[in-house]
């Protein structure tokens, strides 16, 4: 994974478990990579690993069972969705409409490009 410099590492790491909790790859109750294993995937140390999985933890996207590992929480992906979409309305929406503006692209353009990137 490459990681970028405006966000610590650890929350890219959890965003991207998120991602792939949203992409299906884990369900609800399903076992998700061990922290080593998924530190090893992601060429990471150990402790970044921990803080990640500690995160999403303190959110209830996942939990311990002790000796067995980390599972997803029934309800994760919805839970995901729902703070994702706040997020991207409150933050990244107006920021687009502003540059759009800017720019003169009209949602025409938008849903133009959208129909030719499905083709």
């Amino acid at each position: 994974m490459i990681f970028n410099s405006d966000k610590p590492i650890f929350l890219q790491m959890a965003d991207r478990l998120c991602d792939e909790i949203l992409a299906d790859k884990y369900k609800d109750d399903d076992r998700i990579p061990s922290v080593r294993e998924y530190a090893v995937l992601l060429e990471v140390n150990t402790n970044t690993a921990v803080r990640a999985y500690d995160e999403l933890a303190r959110a209830n996207i996942i939990y311990n069972k002790r000796g067995l590992g980390y599972f997803v929480t029934k309800g994760a992906k919805k839970q995901i969705m729902k703070e994702r979409k706040h997020v991207f309305m409150k933050e990244q929406l107006p920021e687009l409409f502003r540059q759009m503006q800017l720019l003169g692209i009209t949602l025409e353009d938008v849903k133009e490009a959208y129909d030719m990137q499905q083709t």
